[in-house]
């Protein structure tokens, strides 16, 4: 379920010239872009930067990264984009980024339907000229190069069919290559690319059944370079990323090893419309309080008003 409150109905003049006012004169009235922005699905958003264009011959987005500031404007700016759009930009900051932010391409890889990760790749090739494939492999060598040329090339079957037999041979190659780890590599790419999610979480709750443990708590303990770490990450999002995303969530708000508000934006605006209700009941789940309690201790500043009303917080 969507955290994202927004009305029925509303009037894109209104919120068009309301947000003129805002961002008219000497400074921002940032209270004011929270309140509407905050409060605007995707389609309603679109809606306010068409008629804002049409009445004041200017991008709304641009006006807005000219009077916001820090982790605020980057949050409003990506909110602001049409959602394939934006997925593209993040994609190819991570691609800038890779050595750091490969996760941001599992991500997008493992947890869209084929449909939607084929959208990402047009939307990409769009934005930037060229395949999001071409720039993957250009900015990545070795094992990393291939799980993740792999896995952004993938158009999975998405259907709910499992084949039991397949399920437990395949758990078979993922426990033999934590043993050998090179010369199982290429199967386990081939399985992780190109199988069904359905087929691969019964292949998962197969290796547990076999072998005594989950699979993401294997391969993380034998997660030492970047590739079996990208996999455990892959694993991760495919086994149930709503787990994954929660704890990304918490690891970003407590600036843990490698992740920043730029994670914790990442996931709030991707998912805000989507399924972030039931990350955020998760994260009360594992950690006996509540995600907006701990944004609010943790954050500050318009960036904070901001994020916690995307996760449904009135402020």
């Amino acid at each position: 379920m969507a955290t994202l409150i927004a009305p029925a109905n509303h009037s894109p003049h209104e919120d068009a010239e309301a947000l003129r006012k805002a961002v008219k004169g000497w400074g921002a009235n940032e209270k004011a872009i929270i309140a509407i922005l905050g409060h605007r699905n995707a389609h309603q958003r679109q809606q306010i930067r068409r008629v804002y264009d049409e009445l004041y011959q200017e991008d709304l987005i641009k006006r807005l990264e000219s009077e916001l500031s820090g982790h605020f404007e980057r949050a409003v700016y990506r909110w602001m984009l049409e959602p394939t759009d934006r997925d593209a930009l993040l994609a190819n900051i991570a691609i800038r980024h890779i050595k750091t932010d490969y996760n941001v391409i599992v991500e997008f890889a493992c947890v869209s339907s084929p449909e939607e990760l084929l959208v990402l790749r047009r939307a990409y090739h769009h934005r930037h000229k060229r395949s999001m494939e071409e720039d993957v492999a250009a900015s990545t060598t070795g094992p990393l190069r291939e799980l993740l040329v792999g896995l952004v090339s993938s158009f999975r079957y998405d259907g709910n069919e499992i084949n039991a037999s397949l399920a437990e041979a395949e758990a078979n190659i993922l426990h033999d290559a934590l043993r050998d780890k090179t010369e199982k590599r290429e199967e386990v790419i081939r399985i992780l690319s190109t199988r069904s999610k359905t087929q691969l979480i019964a292949t998962f709750n197969r290796y547990k059944d076999l072998h005594g443990t989950s699979i993401t708590k294997k391969w993380l303990e034998e997660a030492s370079d970047e590739y079996h770490k990208a996999l455990n990450s892959a694993i991760s999002c495919i086994d149930d990323h709503k787990k994954y995303f929660e704890k990304l969530l918490h690891n970003a708000i407590f600036k843990k090893v490698g992740e920043d508000e730029d994670a914790l934006t990442r996931v709030v605006v991707t998912r805000a419309e989507r399924d972030l209700k039931d990350i955020k009941d998760l994260y009360y789940k594992r950690n006996s309080v509540s995600i907006e309690h701990d944004v609010s201790n943790e954050l500050s500043g318009d960036y904070k008003k901001f994020i916690l009303t995307l996760l449904g917080k009135e402020n």
